[in-house]
């Protein structure tokens, strides 16, 4: 059974950091993706950075490149979310997921993709 669980969520004040960590169980990564997603209240789930299980290829959202820095650890099923001069704006629950997909003939992932499966989430909480 595939267990997604993320951690490192909290409360800070406008321009501090977070790193946030996610842990994927009871699946082998090979040419698929990690990714981490972002939902705040009232508002669509946005994609926030991707990681390919095999390379280590990044993407980041492109509204959120130079804050938000996404990492594999040294187990692949192991991923990182470091978020830096966070804003109020950042507030949202932040959801880890895995086995998503590549982009078509590329070895990056895909931000829009399917993700078959989520973690619980980890508040992000951002005061001015």
């Amino acid at each position: 059974q595939v267990q997604v669980e993320e951690s490192g969520g909290g409360s800070v004040q406008s321009g501090g950091s977070l790193t946030l960590s996610c842990v994927v169980s009871g699946y082998t990564a090979r040419d698929n993706c990690i990714g981490w997603f972002r939902q705040a209240p009232g508002k669509e789930r946005e994609a926030v950075a991707a990681i390919s299980a095999r390379g280590g290829r990044t993407r980041v959202a492109e509204s959120m490149k130079g804050r938000f820095t996404i990492s594999q650890g040294n187990a692949k099923n192991t991923v990182y979310l470091q978020l830096n001069s966070l804003e109020p704006e950042d507030t949202a629950m932040y959801y880890c997921a895995a086995d998503g997909p590549l982009l078509r003939d590329s070895s990056f992932c895909s931000l829009k993709g399917q993700y078959n499966y989520w973690g619980q989430g980890t508040q992000v909480t951002v005061s001015s």
